[in-house]
C-alpha cells in the first residue's frame, strides 16, 4: 500500500482555519470546511463542493461525535483513493498539463525528486526546463490549433519558479484572490514530503489568531495564489520547439 501523500498536520492546519472562519462568521463548522478548505478536493469529490455529495454527507456526519476533528479528517482522507488534477493529459518529470474548456490548457507541477532534494534549487533548473520542453513538445505535436496556457499558483511568487518559464508569461502573473478551496493556495505550507512545513505555518497561525474579520483571512497566508496566461506559441520559442520547419534558439 502506498503511503499518504499528505500528513495529519496538513488536515489539522485546515481545521484551524475553519474553527476561525466560524467564530468570525456563525458558520456552522461543516460550511467553513466546505467553503474556506481544501478537503471537498483532497477526499477526491471534484470541484463541485456539493454539499449533499454521499461521501461529505459521510464525514460530515462524523464531526459531531469527533473528540479531535482534525484526527477524524485524517483517518477518513485515509480511506479515500488518492486523486490527481482532473484531466491530466500529460506528463513529463515534475510538470504536467490538463485540458480545459475550449482551446485552453492548465500547467501542473509536482515534485518527483527521492533524493530528498528541492525540485527547484539551481543544480535541477536544466533539468526541469528540459522536463517543460518535453511536455510542450507533446501540446505542440498534438493540439489541433493555437493554445493558450493558463498558470495558478503560490509557487510564482518565487524565482526559482518563474526562472523555468517564459518572461512573457510571467509577466502576466496577477493575484487571484479567494482561493481557500484549492491546492494553489494550501500547498505553500508543505514540504516534499507532504509534511507541514513549520516554519511557514506558525506565523500563519499566529496571523490568524490576530484576525477579526473574515475580509481580512487571505492576508494570513504568506503568499497569494498568481494566476497567469500566454499563448503556447510563446512557450515552444522559449524552448526551442520547431515550429513551421524552423528550429528555435533554446
Amino acid at each position: 500500500m502506498e503511503p499518504p501523500v499528505y500528513g495529519k498536520g496538513f488536515f489539522d492546519l485546515q481545521v484551524r482555519f475553519a474553527r476561525k472562519v466560524t467564530a468570525l462568521s456563525g458558520l456552522p463548522l461543516e460550511r467553513a470546511l466546505l467553503q474556506y478548505t481544501n478537503l471537498y478536493v483532497r477526499l477526491g469529490l471534484g470541484r463541485d463542493f456539493d454539499p449533499g455529495h454521499p461521501i461529505w454527507r459521510e464525514y460530515a456526519a462524523g464531526l459531531g461525535d469527533a473528540d479531535d476533528i482534525g484526527e477524524w479528517t485524517y483517518r477518513f482522507y485515509l480511506t479515500r483513493p488518492e486523486t490527481e488534477p482532473p484531466g491530466i493529459v500529460a506528463t513529463r518529470g515534475c510538470f504536467s498539463y490538463a485540458r480545459l474548456s475550449g482551446d485552453r490548457i492548465r500547467l501542473h507541477f509536482r515534485s518527483v525528486e527521492s533524493d530528498g532534494r528541492s525540485a527547484l534549487g539551481i543544480e535541477r533548473r536544466d533539468q526541469r526546463r528540459a522536463e517543460l520542453a518535453a511536455l510542450f513538445e507533446h501540446l505542440h505535436r498534438t493540439a489541433d490549433g493555437p493554445v493558450q496556457v493558463i498558470g495558478a499558483s503560490w509557487l510564482y511568487n518565487l524565482d526559482a519558479y518563474r526562472r523555468l518559464f517564459p518572461g512573457s508569461y510571467v509577466a502576466t502573473a496577477r493575484v487571484a484572490a479567494r482561493r481557500f478551496q484549492y491546492m494553489p493556495l494550501w500547498g505553500q505550507f508543505l514540504d516534499r514530503h507532504g509534511k507541514v512545513r513549520e516554519s511557514v505555518a506558525r506565523p500563519f497561525l499566529d496571523q490568524l489568531e490576530r484576525q477579526s474579520s473574515l475580509d481580512t483571512l487571505e492576508r494570513c497566508f504568506p503568499l497569494q495564489v498568481l494566476t497567469l496566461e500566454a499563448p503556447a506559441s510563446v512557450f515552444y520559442e522559449f524552448y526551442g520547439i520547431e515550429t513551421a520547419g524552423t528550429q528555435v534558439r533554446r
